[in-house]
């Protein structure tokens, strides 16, 4: 049992998120990518969770898992093209994670998020959580136009974009 983190998760609640990302963030997130997504026909859902329940820390759970949990339960795995992505920050462990349907993830692969994971993670320990998803959104968002470009035609918003607080 890691002592360090049971207690990082106590003590970062829903008043944390709002101190990392206050409603400007939010609405700044929710403009980048419906701007992001007329790049592609990919679909991008940013969620952000505080923490995780005693219980879950005392089995273990890792980001990794709540995750690919959220990318379910949101739906993300639902696009047309199975070119959803949803990236993933567990609040109290500064971990963020990039969960990908599986038609980008083939194309792509797993160092390509793992490197945008990194690039995410200098911001948030700097302090600097909404530019880190941007800077996460935009870079996604360039491994979708190169692999699912937008068309000629229609291009519908499949998922919302307004970032998920879970």
């Amino acid at each position: 049992m890691n002592w360090k983190r049971l207690l990082r998760h106590l003590f970062t609640d829903t008043w944390a998120v709002r101190r990392a990302f206050p409603p400007v963030a939010m609405n700044a997130i929710e403009k980048v990518i419906a701007e992001e997504e007329r790049r592609h026909a990919g679909e991008l859902r940013f969620a952000v969770e505080a923490s995780l329940s005693v219980a879950e820390i005392f089995r273990g759970v890792q980001s990794r898992e709540r995750a690919i949990g959220w990318f379910g339960h949101l739906g993300v795995w639902d696009t047309g093209q199975n070119c959803g992505v949803l990236i993933y920050l567990l609040l109290a462990d500064h971990r963020v994670e990039i969960v990908a349907d599986r038609g980008i993830h083939s194309r792509v692969g797993t160092a390509a998020w793992e490197a945008i994971c990194g690039e995410m993670q200098q911001e948030f320990a700097r302090g600097q959580f909404e530019r880190g998803v941007v800077i996460g959104l935009r870079a996604v968002s360039d491994l979708l136009s190169t692999h699912y470009p937008a068309g000629a035609g229609v291009n519908p918003n499949e998922l919302p974009d307004k970032p998920a607080v879970v």
